[in-house]
């Protein structure tokens, strides 16, 4: 069965002017009952994680701003969100919603987060709409308990990860591959262990030859015991902030083949949303679907 985190958490409100499309969790969740793709008994709701385990990936003094609410202005302007104490629940709730899906991917093969991909939050600061960083917490909380020795983070939102670059640049166990925006934020990037820099408006085709050579090699040689996969459809034409030329056939065309290519390396895949800023929620919501669609075709 594929295990799917979902909270109404992560519906978090904000106030008005703030176009983050946030009603796409339950529309999503919504979409895939309606359809027959997933049933209740596909989802399970993340309790929030502790203090403990985020520490072990963000810095002290940064926790405790977000605890006590006391992140100074400029701060809080990097985030792109109000500050409250919501927020900081939500992104507990989303890490550890990603904690339990990369067990369940272990067990089952693949499990996915509804949100999540929160990739440009680093260990002492947030950035980009990213308070807390999922891939880095779970990750790291896997490798201290040994459950996994080798990592491999691929991400394919739209935007570098840059947050998740830095935090693991000096980590051997955690490979990083970035497949983005050359001219998308953020205009300061890090340095992955690979990155990808997609020229504005790629197609198809070209995207997908891309991704194909890179990751088949990246499992061959990195060898990895699970797979973080960040799958953000900001990459489509029709968002707002994207830049790319992708279409919705091509987009899933892009989760069909990362899912293929893990499967037939025996590597378990944990999955995380990441971002979409379609104006349609149409185009939106269909495109998250297809992911979902995809995971339940190839592996139930």
């Amino acid at each position: 069965m594929l295990h799917v985190a979902w909270s109404p958490v992560y519906r978090y409100a904000l106030p008005e002017g703030h176009r983050f499309p946030m009603i796409k969790y339950d529309l999503l969740r919504e979409q895939l009952i309606y359809e027959g793709t997933l049933c209740e008994e596909n989802f399970f709701h993340p309790g929030q994680l502790s203090e403990e385990h985020i520490l072990q990936t963000h810095t002290m003094d940064y926790w405790m701003d977000l605890k006590f609410l006391t992140l100074p202005a400029k701060a809080i302007r990097k985030i792109g969100f109000p500050m409250s104490s919501a927020l900081v629940t939500r992104g507990q709730h989303i890490a550890m919603g990603t904690l339990q899906c990369a067990r369940h991917a272990l067990d089952f093969g693949i499990s996915m987060n509804t949100a999540g991909g929160t990739h440009h939050a680093f260990a002492n600061r947030g950035e980009g709409f990213c308070v807390l960083n999922d891939f880095a917490i779970a990750a790291n909380i896997l490798l201290s308990e040994q459950t996994v020795d080798r990592i491999l983070i691929v991400d394919l939102d739209v935007h570098q990860g840059n947050g998740t670059a830095k935090i693991f640049q000096h980590d051997q166990r955690v490979f990083t591959f970035s497949m983005h925006g050359e001219k998308n934020y953020p205009v300061r990037k890090e340095k992955s262990d690979l990155d990808i820099e997609l020229p504005d408006g790629i197609t198809d085709e070209p995207y997908l030859g891309i991704l194909e050579q890179h990751l088949e090699s990246l499992l061959e040689k990195v060898k990895p015991d699970l797979v973080f996969y960040l799958s953000g459809v900001d990459v489509l034409a029709t968002d707002k902030l994207g830049r790319l030329g992708l279409t919705r056939k091509g987009c899933k065309a892009r989760d069909h083949l990362v899912f293929t290519l893990c499967k037939e390396a025996a590597v378990p895949v944990a999955v995380s949303m990441g971002g979409g800023y379609s104006e349609r929620l149409t185009d939106l919501i269909e495109a998250h679907a297809n992911t979902f669609r995809v995971a339940q075709e190839l592996y139930f």
